[in-house]
C-alpha cells in the first residue's frame, strides 16, 4: 500500500531520544513514513539525559520543547510549553498527531489545532495499565481521540471492554529492519537486552541462568530434577550477555557473584543500534525476565535473526510475538525455576533452538517495517474517510 502521502504526521513523546522501546519505535516509524513521502516531525517534550541516536540520516524533523529532562514543570514552564507547542503545531498544518503515552495525551491533546487529528498510542499491556494509574488516564482521555491504538488485538479488546473505549485499533510496533542473515545458533550465549532497571528484573534472569548452569547460589533450587539432565547436556561453558546500561548495574554485579556466575555473566553496556544485528547473530537464545512489557521489540528483533526466546508470559503483546512451544517458550510470570528449566532445555538442544528459531523468524514477518507502516497508512485513510 502506498498511502496518499497527504497530511503531515507528528509523533510526540515525553522525551524522544532516551534509550528505550517507545523511542526506538517512534524513530523507526518516523523514518519509514518520511521515506514514503510524508512530512514527519518527532517532538520530545523534554530532552533526554543521555540522548541516543536511532537514525543516522533522518529524513524527518526533530524538535525538543524543554531543554531539561522529564520532571515537574513550573507554572512558567507550562505556559512556555503551551506557546511553543501551539506555534509548532500550527506550522505543521493538517495531518495526524500520534501521541505516544497517556502523559503525552494529557499534555498535548488539548493544544492540537483543527485539522491535526489526534491518535493515542499505548505501548504497555492491559495487564500493566490495570495495575497503575494508566488505566484511569486512558479511560479519561483516549475516548475523545480519533483512534486509540494498542499493540495487540487482545489488548485492544480488553481496553474496549474495561476502559469503555469506542475507538480502539491494534497495530504492532515495527521491527527496526529486516535482516538478510540469521544466526547459526551454535554460540553458547544467552542474550538479555534492555535497560538495567528494576522493571526488567535481570536479577531473576541471572538467578535462572545460574540454575540452568548448575550454580543456583543463595536460595536457588539447584537439585530441581527437571534441570539435571538438561544441565548435563548443556555443559559448563555458556555465558549470559547483558546488553544495556542503567542504575541496577552494581546490584546485578553483586547478584551474579552471589549466584556464583560472575565468570559467565558479561555486562556489555549500551550497544549502538546500528551494531545490534551482530549481537543477535552471535546469540543462541534471548531471555526476557521483565515484570511487565507491552510488545517487547527485542524479542521480535531476535526472532528476525532466527534466535528463539524464553520469557515470562506477561502481556498480550508478548503472546503475539511468542507462540509458546512453536516459536519460543513462555513460562509463568516471576517463576525463576520455570525460566531456568526452559533456558536449560534450549541450551542443551541445538536442534530445538533451530526449530523454534526458524518458526520465530517466519512468524515475525508480520512485524516487518513495511507491513506495519502499511497498517498505519490504512488507519490514516480510515480516520479521514
Amino acid at each position: 500500500m502506498s498511502g496518499g502521502h497527504t497530511g503531515a504526521v507528528v509523533f510526540a513523546c515525553m522525551d524522544a531520544d532516551t534509550l528505550g522501546g517507545v523511542q526506538r519505535v517512534t524513530h523507526t516509524m518516523a523514518q519509514g513514513l518520511a521515506e514514503r513521502g510524508r512530512e514527519v516531525h518527532v517532538v520530545g517534550l523534554h530532552r533526554a539525559e543521555k540522548p541516543f541516536r536511532y537514525v543516522e540520516r533522518p529524513r524527518y524533523t526533530s524538535h525538543v520543547v524543554h531543554r531539561t529532562p522529564v520532571g515537574r514543570l513550573s507554572r512558567l514552564g507550562r505556559r512556555r510549553e503551551r506557546r511553543a507547542l501551539g506555534r509548532l503545531l500550527r506550522e505543521v498544518g493538517p495531518g495526524f498527531a500520534v501521541l505516544a503515552s497517556p502523559s503525552v495525551v494529557a499534555r498535548i491533546g488539548g493544544l492540537l489545532p483543527e485539522g491535526l487529528l489526534p491518535i493515542g498510542q499505548y505501548h504497555g499491556s492491559y495487564e500493566h495499565a490495570r495495575g497503575s494509574w494508566h488505566l484511569g488516564s486512558v479511560r479519561g482521555h483516549y475516548a475523545t481521540l480519533e483512534k486509540a491504538v494498542f499493540l495487540s488485538e487482545e489488548d485492544a479488546w480488553l481496553f474496549s471492554e474495561h476502559a469503555l473505549l469506542p475507538n480502539t485499533w491494534s497495530i504492532p510496533n515495527p521491527l527496526p529492519a529486516w535482516p538478510s542473515r540469521t544466526a547459526d545458533l551454535t554460540a553458547r550465549r544467552v542474550l538479555g537486552v534492555g535497560r538495567l532497571e528494576g522493571v526488567k528484573r535481570f536479577d531473576r534472569l541471572i538467578s535462572a541462568f545460574a540454575e540452568a548452569c548448575g550454580r543456583p547460589g543463595p536460595g536457588g533450587a539447584g537439585d530441581h530434577p527437571e534441570l539435571v539432565e538438561a544441565r548435563r547436556a548443556a555443559g559448563e561453558d555458556w555465558e549470559l550477555h547483558l546488553i544495556g546500561e542503567g542504575v541496577e548495574r552494581g546490584r546485578l554485579l553483586s547478584h551474579a557473584a552471589a549466584c556464583e556466575v560472575s565468570d559467565r555473566v558479561v555486562f556489555r553496556g549500551a550497544v549502538p543500534a546500528a551494531l545490534m544485528g551482530d549481537e543477535y547473530l552471535g546469540g543462541s537464545v534471548l531471555a526476557l525476565s521483565s515484570e511487565h512489557e507491552g510488545l517487547p521489540l527485542v524479542v521480535g528483533e531476535a526472532a528476525s535473526y532466527g534466535v528463539p526466546s524464553v520469557a515470562f508470559d506477561v502481556s498480550g503483546g508478548l503472546r503475539s510475538l511468542v507462540l509458546d512451544g512453536r516459536t519460543g517458550v513462555l513460562v509463568p510470570p516471576a517463576d525463576v525455576t520455570a525460566l531456568a528449566t526452559a533456558l536449560a532445555g534450549l541450551m542443551a538442544s541445538a536442534e530445538e533452538r533451530r526449530r523454534l528459531g526458524a518458526a520465530a523468524r517466519a512468524h515475525v514477518e508480520a512485524f516487518r517495517p513495511d507491513r506495519v507502516l502499511d497498517r498505519w497508512e490504512a488507519l490514516f485513510e480510515q480516520v479521514t474517510r
